[in-house]
């Protein structure tokens, strides 16, 4: 691991995680809808559409997932100090 943080790009996604997941989890749900909607012959503004629509919802789906963080309380807390 610690040869993995040397790199300028993961050490980015360990200054900013979520922001980090709202990209990779966009690029792999635009991928599958590319890969799902290639032959249906939509015009490009539905392209537009959709992908916007789909890296909302992975941002949605990141920001959801976030609130569990700010629930959990340091282990510090948790003991009453006199």
């Amino acid at each position: 691991m610690k040869r993995l943080e040397q790199f300028p790009l993961f050490r980015w996604m360990m200054v900013h995680p979520r922001l980090a997941a709202w990209i990779i989890l966009s690029l792999g749900m635009v991928i599958l809808l590319v890969i799902e909607a290639r032959d249906v012959g939509l015009l490009p503004t539905q392209w537009v559409a959709l992908i916007v629509a789909t890296v909302l919802v992975a941002g949605a789906c990141v920001w959801i997932i976030s609130w569990e963080d700010k629930d959990e309380e340091p282990s510090e807390a948790e003991a009453p100090k006199p």
